[in-house]
Formats: C-alpha cells, sequence, structure tokens
C-alpha cells in the first residue's frame, strides 16, 4: 500500500505554511514534505510536525533565491561555499525534524561555463554534500526535472542522473524519481523505474498535462501504484501536484488507499 506525503509547497495554497500540517494530517496524509522550511525557525517547524503527529519525508537543500527564479546553485562555479552552506542549514534542520533524506536541485544553466564544467561543480558539491549527509545518517538525492517547466534545467533525464551518481561513485547518493517530469522528457516509467530501482530513493507525483491530481491526465496512476507496490518499494510517494478545485476537495483520488 502506498505511503503518501503531502508536499504542502503545493497543497493547501490557501493556508499559512505551518497550518497546512494538521489539514495535511485530517486529510490522511502520513508524511510532509516541501521545497524547504527555511522561512521558518527549525523549532517552530518541528512543533507543528509533532503535533500534526506526521513524519518528515523530505526536502531540498537550500536552492538560492527561487523568488527571483533560481532553481538551485549546486552546479554553479561562483556558488560553491554558498551551496555548502546550505548543506550545513539543511542538516541542522533534518535533525531538528528527523528527517532521513534531502535532495538537491541542481540548477539552470548559466551563460559563460561550459557543460563541461558545471558538471564537474556539481559532481564536486555533491561529492561534499553525500560524506556531510551519510556523516549524519541522512540520504542525499538529486532530481531530474522537465525543461518544459523548468527550460534550460541542468538535470533533466535519468541517464543524466545516473552519469552524475557514477561519477560521485558514493553510496549515499540517491535519485528522485518524479513521475510527471520524467512522463514529459522520457516516458517510459515502469521499465526505467524497476532498472534504477536500488538508486531511487524517493517518487513524486502529478498528472499530465497540467501537472493536477492523479487521474485528471494521462498517466495510469492506479497501474503505476499497483507496480511500486509489487517491485515492493517502500518509500514515501510525494503529492506534489497543483489542486485543480482545492486540495481537500481533490482528494477522491486517494480513498482506494486510505484503508
Amino acid at each position: 500500500m502506498p505511503k503518501f506525503s503531502a508536499n504542502l509547497s503545493f497543497l493547501y495554497q490557501d493556508l499559512p505554511f505551518l497550518d497546512r500540517f494538521g489539514a495535511a494530517a485530517k486529510d490522511g496524509f502520513r508524511a510532509l514534505e516541501y521545497l524547504g522550511p527555511y522561512a521558518e525557525p527549525k523549532e517552530k517547524v518541528a512543533e507543528a510536525l509533532q503535533a500534526s503527529g506526521l513524519k518528515q519525508a523530505l526536502f531540498n537543500v537550500p536552492s538560492g533565491d527561487w523568488a527571483a527564479g533560481e532553481r538551485g546553485i549546486a552546479c554553479l562555479p561562483d556558488r560553491i561555499e554558498e551551496f555548502r552552506s546550505g548543506v550545513s542549514l539543511a542538516l541542522d534542520y533534518a535533525e531538528a525534524l528527523a528527517c532521513e533524506q534531502v535532495n538537491v536541485i541542481s540548477g539552470l544553466v548559466p551563460r559563460g561555463p561550459d557543460l563541461g564544467t558545471l558538471e564537474e561543480v556539481l559532481v564536486e558539491n555533491l561529492k561534499y554534500a553525500a560524506q556531510r549527509c551519510a556523516d549524519a545518517g541522512i540520504k542525499l538525492l538529486i532530481e531530474p526535472i522537465n525543461l518544459r517547466d523548468i527550460p534550460g534545467f541542468f538535470l533533466s533525464t535519468t541517464d543524466h542522473a545516473e552519469r552524475i551518481l557514477e561519477k560521485v561513485g558514493s553510496d549515499n547518493l540517491y535519485i528522485q524519481y518524479d513521475f510527471y517530469h520524467m512522463q514529459i522528457m522520457q516516458g517510459d516509467l515502469i521499465p526505467t523505474f524497476t532498472r534504477l530501482e536500488d538508486r531511487i530513493a524517493h517518487v513524486q507525483i502529478a498528472d499530465n498535462p497540467g501537472r493536477n491530481e492523479p487521474g485528471t491526465g494521462e498517466i495510469n496512476y492506479g497501474f503505476v501504484l499497483s507496480e511500486l507496490d509489487r517491485l515492493g518499494y517502500d518509500g514515501w510517494v510525494g503529492c506534489e501536484y497543483k489542486p485543480k478545485a482545492g486540495t481537500s476537495e481533490g482528494l477522491g483520488w486517494m480513498n482506494p488507499y486510505r484503508k
């Protein structure tokens, strides 16, 4: 039976951030995730999490100025020290929230440096972060993201993610596999997941087109979720989608899995 995690950067947008925790628990989610908790003191986030009774499934290492259009800094040659400071901050929050995994957003391709240089920077940053996370007992993840939603994103396919994992050479670096992103970029969702299952630590779902609830588009999530069960995937399934008409009102797709 899949274990669903509510992505609070997408769901319950009508509520203040910390109020979303209790709303997710009331609707039957078992865990939480989001882009990052850093706008709130870790103590307040931990208090809201404890009150909700939910687990902290995942959040991202600080990813630059999201509001200004940045989408990660891990591949940027002029942001190495900022990235590594962000790893320390992420681990500080992860300890407070008993979170067992954090995700790195690689960043947009900037003008100037060639792609080989960007890959070298990303690999070295991930070597550093993977070891820091391993020392803290936390898994480190990277996420391929589609180029339609985020044009110019550096890491956009599982093939590229595999190459990065090989270059980093750490047994503490994994893939976050978002079915929505990968449907747009490459399709062949379950065969790809099956091949990479040992290197996937977290999955996320949304339908396509529209990035709305499962059941609103072309991805057969009844089949996808049953295959995850059949394959023995026991990680969290992050619900990172845009509700069409309100989060709670659109959760009918979850009914078969609530028991």
